[in-house]
């Protein structure tokens, strides 16, 4: 790309940002990531697939240790550990990001309410948000209190 030089009125070619200084080794560890972290779960799901109308059991615990993962994730590596700053999309968002599965939750419960289980899914969608949300807080207090009994 050009541009005029104003000091000059000649025409100067702008500097690119190196690609490894750009996002793309973000873009690169994210999506390796998540391929493992997709691959996981899916694996997961074969392992122990869900009978039709049954509560989603598979996807309901990978949310949740999921979300715990990353409880004690984000306490580490913002607290603590000084790491790579790829670390930080590579396990989070790509590892962890593929692993949990919130489109899935929500497409389980269309499922359930569709094939006349609206009951199973309102407690799937109530104990998935709950669980999530207190697995993500419990791991995140647990892990600062072992760091700080650690650190005496």
């Amino acid at each position: 790309m050009t541009a005029p030089d104003t000091t000059t009125g000649t025409v100067a070619a702008r500097a690119r940002p190196s690609l490894l200084h750009g996002q793309s080794p973000v873009v690169a560890v994210v999506a390796i990531g998540g391929a493992i972290g997709a691959s996981a779960r899916y694996a997961a799901s074969l392992a122990w697939p869900t009978q039709a109308g049954g509560f989603p059991w598979v996807t309901f615990w990978t949310n949740v240790v999921g979300c715990a993962v990353i409880g004690v994730f984000m306490v580490v590596i913002t607290e603590t550990w000084a790491a790579h700053r790829l670390v930080r999309p590579f396990f989070g968002t790509g590892v962890l990001g593929g692993f949990t599965t919130f489109s899935t939750y929500a497409v389980d419960i269309r499922k359930l309410v569709d094939h006349s289980h609206p009951g199973t899914g309102l407690a799937y969608l109530a104990a998935t948000l709950l669980a999530a949300l207190t697995a993500v807080t419990l791991a995140a207090t647990a892990t600062r209190r072992t760091l700080k009994r650690r650190r005496r």
